[in-house]
């Protein structure tokens, strides 16, 4: 039976409140805490950055997707799909020069020749066709403030335009494109136009420095005049500095601290794709996917993640990381679990690249799809549900400060984006299974090797025989209770079976969220992987995914 336009419109009415409701609120501004974003004005509680990517530094300046949806609705879409916050990328001469940013938002559409474009924002936004540029921009950073989603601003290009290449002139200070004093004029006046509105929680002084004029002296010297400057004149934000080589490298810090006389209120970034300093992504599909997996986690983590970590922690934002939300690109797929198994296990600060579907131009193409948009070509709905379902531990908060619960773990399935379970009650047959991760069951594994113990029970989890499902038992020394970490990757969870055969967990099983053991993909005899197998495994690559929450 069809609904009624009326009931339809009511159903919608409930679902967008609930959406609004379920947007967690702090108030703000924000300050950092050790590795923590936390809430300033409240009792310094936690608040984790789940920022989506949303661009307006193409040459048509004007955020995009405008001319597709309402800027309330996008907003709303937003929220519905599990983001608080947005990384809203701007261009200095947008704000530096009058001959940009003066240009009402009809004028930047025509002179570029987007007619449909122009028409669609007449139609969907019609209040911000005739302002400005700048005024269009501050009009969608005020309509975000309205939905409770809190903003990063991002100067990601000083002349607007597809960023990055390594000489596109934008790249580092002193390049073409790329004067220190008109980009520290940038952010002062970004900064003084934004200092009023709350939602703005930080700046991110620039996007992806990279090319071969690159220096960390330089570096130094000129990322401290914009943190100074932003926080002079804004003392309430967060001030994100981005590292080199793309935003892949903060490597220098660890012989040369960045000091700066901003208590509380510095936070770092950096970027990782499938193709970060690998030319195409290919070693995703040539290496052995543990290998590649764990070279490459060591590599992020030494180069970048690392300010996180030890005894001087910062907080650390992976500002940006994404892949092809089509489902059809192999590298990425085989990424895509690896990374979400790190993020997820250091409960990092994110932001998606990215919301758009499709752009108004780029590149001198009219309309081009974005296939690493989150939302379709249309603006219409998520392009693959599957895949933001696999990232919404991601979104989650695991991780806070000063908890008085004691650590425990989630066991986490990468490629289904569950966490294993058990289901039955006390006295009936246990069943483990994979399940949503806040529903998830807690576990304690104190040493590779060792037992992984039902929390609150006497009970661990056992290995039985190939094919068949993991359980529950009461023997927590036997052979079968005892798991090992046995791959390069420390994603392969494994044990012995009753006949003494090797068995990892499995979450590959027909019509079924049951986790089973199965023999160890690319096994050897004892405990090891065959470095040098092809075969894929990520149905058995599980991850310890550490809490503390009550």
């Amino acid at each position: 039976m069809k609904m009624k336009t009326k009931e339809r419109k009511i159903l919608e009415t409930i679902l967008l409140v609930s959406l609004l409701f379920a947007v967690e609120c702090h108030s703000l501004p924000l300050s950092t805490s050790g590795r923590w974003v936390v809430d300033e004005e409240a009792s310094g509680e936690r608040v984790k950055l789940a920022c989506v990517n949303w661009i307006s530094h193409l040459q048509p300046m004007l955020v995009e997707g405008l001319h597709q949806r309402p800027v309330g609705e996008i907003a709303d879409l937003i929220i519905s799909m599990g983001f608080n916050c947005v990384r809203l990328t701007w261009a200095t001469y947008m704000f530096t020069r009058p001959s940009y940013g003066n240009r009402t938002v009809a004028e930047s559409l025509g002179g570029l020749g987007l007619s449909l474009a122009k028409e669609g924002v007449a139609k969907n936004n019609p209040e911000l066709l005739n302002l400005s540029l700048v005024d269009a921009y501050e009009a969608v950073v005020d309509v975000l403030g309205q939905h409770g989603v809190m903003v990063v601003l991002d100067n990601h290009v000083s002349k607007p335009k597809w960023c990055c290449a390594e000489g596109d002139g934008n790249g580092f200070f002193g390049e073409k494109y790329f004067r220190p004093k008109e980009w520290l004029h940038g952010l002062t006046i970004v900064a003084n136009r934004f200092k009023d509105k709350s939602q703005v929680v930080a700046m991110s002084m620039r996007n992806e420095l990279r090319g071969p004029n690159q220096t960390e002296h330089v570096w130094y010297k000129q990322i401290r005049k914009g943190a100074t400057t932003i926080h002079s004149i804004n003392p309430n934000l967060l001030v994100v500095v981005s590292g080199l080589e793309f935003d892949t490298d903060l490597s220098f810090l660890k012989q040369k601290p960045l000091k700066l006389k901003i208590p509380n209120k510095l936070v770092f970034e950096a970027h990782w794709y499938s193709f970060s300093a690998i030319p195409q992504g290919v070693e995703w599909l040539k290496q052995p996917l543990n290998q590649i997996c764990a070279n490459r986690t060591e590599w992020f983590e030494s180069g970048a993640a690392f300010v996180g970590t030890g005894s001087n922690p910062a907080p650390f934002f992976l500002s940006e990381f994404g892949i092809d939300f089509r489902g059809v690109n192999a590298r990425d797929n085989r990424f895509l679990s690896c990374f979400i198994a790190f993020v997820a296990q250091r409960d990092l600060d994110w932001a998606l690249w990215t919301l758009q579907g499709s752009y108004y131009y780029k590149d001198g193409v009219v309309g081009p799809e974005e296939t690493y948009g989150v939302l379709d070509y249309n603006w219409d709905k998520p392009r693959n549900p599957k895949i933001l379902k696999r990232m919404r531990i991601l979104q989650l908060t695991w991780q806070v400060p000063n908890s008085y619960v004691s650590k425990y773990h989630l066991i986490f399935h990468p490629r289904s984006g569950r966490c294993v379970s058990v289901k039955g009650e006390e006295g009936q047959q246990h069943q483990i299974h994979g399940t949503d991760c806040k529903k998830a069951s807690r576990w304690s594994h104190d040493e590779n090797g060792g037992a992984i113990r039902l929390m609150g029970s006497g009970l661990c989890l056992k290995a039985v025989g190939e094919g068949v499902p993991a359980t529950l038992s009461t023997d927590c020394s036997s052979p079968q209770a005892r798991w090992k970490l046995i791959s390069a990757s420390k994603l392969h969870i494994a044990a012995v079976g009753e006949k003494g055969e090797p068995l990892c967990l499995d979450g590959k099983i027909s019509n079924s969220s049951s986790i089973v053991t199965r023999k160890c993909i690319c096994s050897l005899h004892g405990d090891g992987l065959d470095l040098n197998c092809h075969k894929n495994p990520l149905r058995q690559w599980f991850k310890f995914v550490p809490s503390n929450l009550p």
